[in-house]
């Protein structure tokens, strides 16, 4: 009966010419962490091929000022070699702080041939940690070429009190200049700022009100709590996947909030978050949303 209502309610959504499919919002987590290394130029481009409407990424701060494309502020044992193509240990990944090093450093780094523990199904190439600028471009000449019109950006300003002057930016210095770079590359229209880090978003709101902001919340606070402690309504609330019930999405959306969670990669949770009505989801396999 389940699996019946959700086709239902896919057919209702593509014959209602107020709310079509087209206006899911699938977001390509990290471009398609599941398939290709993450945050890379290449993975970005898959995402698109795949049938994704936005790009989510993550922001660090080169030493040289520059906007790296990078989850952590470090090189992530993980799935990082050093420059000697060694492997990194967990201990000494916090060394290489992308906030002490320049851009031509870091490209020293090959962070796509180490096999990603969680995702074995990821596609092993050379690869660097890309500049936001570079992504951009290389996003758009991809977009040219296949006759696209455009792709809408998630971006997350990766920061937090304690590792302030540290490993990245104050906010303001860290928003002023993510606002700065992307003023001059992409229309705003096609561009979310989100954070776990309300100090950034209560920045965005007061100095840049225009900008579309996205509350991370991974934790299992009330909703109202959280909203409480912004000071604001953001156009989206983004939590983990689990932490959702139909009547939470619901009461969101009816003070036109939209609900964005993630990470759902398991088909099953993609069908039970449709079903509860959210706007969108965000997934390391755009692959596996076959709906």
């Amino acid at each position: 009966m389940r699996y019946f209502f959700i086709i239902l309610t896919i057919i209702f959504m593509s014959c209602n010419p107020e709310k079509k499919e087209s206006n899911f919002d699938l977001q390509g987590h990290r471009g398609c962490r599941g398939l290709y290394p993450e945050n890379t130029i290449p993975a970005f481009l898959h995402a698109i091929d795949l049938g994704v409407n936005t790009l989510e990424m993550d922001l660090a701060v080169t030493d040289d000022r520059e906007l790296l494309v990078s989850h952590e502020p470090y090189m992530s044992a993980e799935m990082c070699l050093d420059k000697q193509g060694r492997e990194i240990s967990d201990t000494a990944q916090y060394q290489y702080n992308i906030y002490q090093m320049n851009y031509e450093e870091i490209q020293q780094f090959d962070c796509g041939t180490k096999p990603h523990p969680r995702f074995p199904e990821q596609k092993k190439m050379v690869v660097n940690k890309p500049l936001l600028k570079d992504v951009i471009a290389s996003v758009n000449e991809h977009l040219k070429e296949s006759g696209k019109k455009h792709i809408n950006y998630n971006i997350e300003i990766k920061s937090q009190e304690k590792s302030d002057d540290v490993y990245h930016p104050s906010p303001a210095d860290f928003s002023d200049l993510v606002y700065s770079t992307i003023d001059d590359l992409i229309d705003w229209k096609y561009v979310t700022i989100q954070s776990f880090d309300f100090r950034v978003l209560q920045y965005f709101h007061d100095k840049y009100p225009k900008v579309t902001l996205a509350l991370l919340i991974e934790n299992e606070l009330p909703y109202e709590q959280n909203l409480d402690s912004l000071g604001f309504k953001p156009e989206i609330y983004s939590c983990y996947f689990k932490l959702l019930t139909a009547q939470t999405v619901h009461d969101l959306q009816d003070q036109e909030i939209k609900v964005i969670p993630w990470t759902v990669n398991e088909e099953e949770d993609m069908l039970h978050m449709i079903e509860i009505g959210v706007d969108g989801l965000i997934t390391d396999y755009p692959d596996r949303f076959n709906l």
